[in-house]
């Protein structure tokens, strides 16, 4: 069994059936469910929330879900950091763009694959992570 950290977007579209991306999000989750773990961190609550009015919303979907939220290791931020320096000396131009740099690092620091739609920054500034992205569910084993 393995760790996979879950970008937000994917649980943004779990959240919403009706959303064009759910079918993708969702059989994607349930092709690796039987052999992993899934997992969010502080960053991902935090995104994810923006779409609830009370904590007990989005305490209801983490816990339905069934994904634990691991804090982000002090290598992982650190990581964070100098890939953000990276992107602003590249003369990035996005100012919402930090919580990627935080979910990206994690993924990196701790090895685990990414599930996620967004794959510009992830695969830029950190190369190592293994994305599962759509059209790579075919190629998982």
């Amino acid at each position: 069994m393995s760790t996979i950290l879950i970008d937000s977007c994917v649980i943004t579209d779990l959240a919403s059936p009706k959303s064009e991306w759910f079918e993708w999000s969702a059989s994607t989750l349930e092709k690796l469910d039987p052999n992993n773990t899934f997992i969010i961190n502080p960053i991902i609550y935090t995104e994810c929330s923006i779409g609830f009015t009370t904590i007990e919303e989005v305490e209801a979907l983490f816990d339905a879900l069934g994904f634990a939220i691991q804090p982000i290791p002090k290598e992982a931020l650190f990581l964070a950091g100098k890939a953000f320096l990276q992107y602003k000396k590249r003369k990035g131009s996005k100012t919402n763009v930090l919580p990627d740099f935080f979910i990206g690092a994690h993924s990196a620091v701790m090895g685990y694959p990414l599930i996620s739609r967004d794959k510009g920054r992830f695969s830029t500034y950190f190369p190592s992570i293994e994305l599962i992205m759509p059209n790579s569910i075919n190629e998982l084993h």
